[in-house]
């Protein structure tokens, strides 16, 4: 290896960010490293939430609920709920200063536009799936919404 190769390795080492180089050639190895003054800085910063405590209820021993107790929430036979098809954000208009595509005592048709759901940067645009009357918006503007959250209840006709 040439003694000039080796100075302009040196050379290269000196000005570039990396603090250790090695070359072989045949028997011949040359280790080029390099100290630097400050230690090389960085910042981890998880992207999860700290896992809570699991809570451990005591086992019920006797039994204190009827079955008559039980009350399972669903809507009724002539309303139908909108879900979201995705996990997002919830948008009521389709721009900041426009008018909401929909308020409590419209009419709509299946194929109306309901609502916009932002997912990774694309909007999606979510249309009713049936003929009615919006009962009840379930969703605040620009919240976040889960897949298959209720957002709309609509009354059939």
């Amino acid at each position: 290896m040439d003694i000039n190769l080796i100075k302009k390795l040196i050379k290269i080492v000196e000005q570039s960010e990396i603090t250790e180089f090695s070359v072989q050639e045949g028997d011949l190895k040359v280790s080029i490293s390099k100290q630097t003054n400050t230690p090389p800085s960085f910042q981890i910063q998880p992207n999860y939430e700290q896992p809570k405590p699991l809570q451990v209820q005591q086992p019920v021993t006797s039994s204190s609920v009827s079955v008559s107790e039980v009350k399972i929430e669903k809507p009724a036979d002539n309303l139908h709920e909108v879900r979201s098809p995705i996990v997002g954000t919830f948008y009521r208009a389709p721009a900041p200063d426009a008018d909401d595509y929909v308020h409590v005592g419209d009419s709509v048709s299946a194929g109306s536009v309901l609502c916009i759901i932002e997912a990774m940067k694309l909007m999606n645009e979510i249309e009713s799936d049936v003929d009615g009357k919006i009962v009840k918006i379930l969703v605040e503007n620009a919240s976040p919404v889960e897949y298959n959250q209720p957002l709309f209840l609509i009354q059939k006709n």
